[in-house]
């Protein structure tokens, strides 16, 4: 199976009075499709590796290869137009728009592009809100709808438009248990029905055992690395 991120000698370091390295020479590759837990204690590296990974942030040496070109490299409105159609972004914080509707929440990705969603679009959007369980809020203001509501409307404008990879930075950190089990049987049927890949950060070792890989950072180095 081929791989839709390589990561090669990356390392992060931030400037000031004095220096810090955050990453140590990661060397990291996730196969297409599949399904991964970045795991690690605060301040071990893992959000700066995934800003890294959805090309939010800059390594300060090193190779980003995203679908076989190289991210790193890429001018600023390319990287922007990769990020819309290639990577899907789901945070702990859900980041909805008070003032729309859920449907309205889950086309902003694709109408940044597009003025009016075709009918295939419209397709997809009707499939994820069934698949999500929400369609009965489709049309309902989001600040009307629970956190474990609002997060499944996160999900789904994460997907909009069709990604290869999925990054969530503990998505499931505000939710109770019961809900975040729902969200990671979500996150496996995604997976397993459209291809996605799922690069999720962690901390919670109940929701890497949904993953197929745990990959472990400890002090900006990866310490291990297991795959089921």
């Amino acid at each position: 199976m081929s791989n839709v991120i390589e990561l090669n000698g990356i390392n992060k370091i931030y400037p000031g009075a004095v220096e810090t390295q955050v990453l140590f020479d990661v060397n990291l590759k996730f196969e297409r499709g599949s399904c991964n837990a970045l795991v690690g204690e605060s301040g071990s590296g893992k959000s700066t590796l995934l800003n890294i990974l959805g090309t939010l942030d800059n390594p300060s040496s090193g190779e980003v290869i995203i679908n076989g070109m190289r991210a790193d490299l890429m001018s600023k409105n390319k990287l922007a137009e990769l990020r819309n159609e290639t990577i899907g972004f789901v945070f702990q914080f859900h980041y909805l728009l008070p003032e729309f509707t859920a449907l309205e929440n889950v086309l902003i990705p694709y109408l940044i592009r597009k003025k009016k969603p075709r009918r295939e679009v419209s397709q997809r959007v009707d499939e994820l809100f069934n698949l999500m369980g929400i369609s009965k809020w489709k049309k309902s203001m989001v600040t009307k709808l629970s956190g474990g509501q609002q997060q499944r409307v996160a999900i789904a404008r994460a997907l909009v438009n069709n990604p290869d990879i999925i990054l969530a930075d503990e998505p499931t950190g505000n939710l109770d248990s019961d809900t975040t089990d729902k969200i990671c049987s979500i996150f496996r049927e995604i997976n397993q029905k459209y291809g996605t890949t799922f690069i999720i950060v962690t901390h919670d070792l109940k929701v890497a055992g949904h993953t197929d890989r745990i990959v472990e950072i400890k002090d900006g180095k990866i310490i291990a690395d297991t795959s089921k």
